[in-house]
């Protein structure tokens, strides 16, 4: 799928932060790895997604620029067989931003809010991180077709994993997702998106351990 929109996308948000580089060749070099073969899910579909999402939410962030940005990095490292994507994609952040010459506090921002999507559980009263983590957990709301395409994704990304090892580690993550307290932060998609994502996430667990 071309991505010319997210490279404009990626260009005016850097422009809008004050960039003193011209951002294109960032833009691009972002764009490759998000669009690496080892990706399935992850890819430049799911960051069009969450960029989509930040919109719809935006009024609830502190800087949703800031969450933006984050958006742009949080997966751009992506390697399903490690286990430090989010921090590698962190440091990618400073690298990039440091050299776009965006100020030091909102780079740090940008490279909390990429490690957050570790647990996706933003402490209280944290508006960017709420913004952030719902707009990356919205496919989980989405219709029962969507959802099992998403979940077929996931699942392709991990096809080095032995069937019965990827139930049991999928199964620990969907349990894990189900015991949260609130599954959304933010008003709008919790409204939207909760009971949605609680009803397949529930499917698939029963799937998984049936």
């Amino acid at each position: 799928m071309p991505t010319d929109d997210l490279l404009t996308a990626w260009t005016a948000l850097l422009h809008r932060c004050g960039t003193d580089t011209d951002p294109e060749p960032a833009g691009r070099e972002l764009l490759r790895r998000w669009t690496e073969p080892q990706r399935r899910y992850h890819t430049a579909d799911h960051l069009r997604a969450v960029l989509d999402q930040v919109d719809a939410l935006a009024g609830h962030a502190e800087s949703a620029d800031t969450v933006r940005l984050a958006v742009w990095f949080h997966d751009a490292v992506y390697r399903p067989d490690r286990s430090e994507n989010e921090e590698r994609s962190a440091a990618l952040a400073v690298l990039a931003l440091t050299g776009a010459g965006l100020p030091e506090q909102q780079t740090a921002e940008v490279a909390r809010l990429v490690r957050l999507t570790v647990t996706h559980h933003p402490e209280p009263g944290d508006r960017d991180g709420e913004v952030l983590c719902d707009a990356d957990l919205a496919v989980l709301g989405g219709s029962p077709e969507a959802y099992a395409a998403y979940a077929a994704a996931v699942r392709e990304e991990y096809a080095f994993v032995p069937e019965p090892d990827f139930r049991a580690g999928r199964a620990a993550v969907l349990r894990q997702l189900l015991a949260l307290p609130a599954l959304y932060r933010t008003p709008t998609a919790h409204a939207r998106f909760d009971a949605p994502a609680r009803a397949n996430l529930a499917a698939e667990l029963g799937r998984l351990e049936g």
